[in-house]
């Protein structure tokens, strides 16, 4: 795998997000807050662990910078993958930020116990979504 030399808030985020209304909010806010991410979507946990097991194979792929997941996915859910991905050596330095509804308290210490950077309640208006967005450049920002 590639190591991406990046500037400013050029990052490639995997979102691992099954709601079509929540990909393209987004997406939305992606837009707006960080012009140059690219963004890529998976459905499911299947899907997610198919796309990274392709990145890890391929010698001129690139890690993502983030995974942004959901936790409630069908197929695979996203503490699954969250354990298949800790699980696998060539993933260990990929950033994982759970975005999920679920405010369970074991959830969240789940998912930070099983490897999680950071698990954070789905924000509720559009605003705060951008606020978040914003929030996350510090996993792949670099600052001279």
């Amino acid at each position: 795998m590639k190591t991406r030399e990046m500037t400013n808030d050029q990052a490639l985020i995997l979102i691992a997000e099954d709601d079509p209304d929540d990909q393209l909010m987004l997406q939305d806010a992606f837009e707006e807050s960080c012009r140059h991410c690219e963004l890529r979507f998976v459905c499911d946990g299947v899907e997610l662990l198919d796309c990274l097991t392709v990145i890890n194979q391929n010698a001129d792929s690139q890690l993502p910078d983030l995974l942004l997941l959901d936790l409630n996915m069908p197929l695979k859910d996203g503490r699954q993958a969250l354990l298949e991905i800790r699980a696998n050596p060539a993933f260990s330095t990929l950033p994982v930020v759970v975005m999920t509804t679920s405010k369970n308290d074991e959830d969240r210490t789940d998912c930070l116990a099983g490897g999680a950077n950071d698990y954070l309640v789905k924000p509720t208006t559009y605003q705060e979504l951008l606020t978040t967005v914003q929030s996350l450049k510090t996993y792949w920002k670099t600052y001279d």
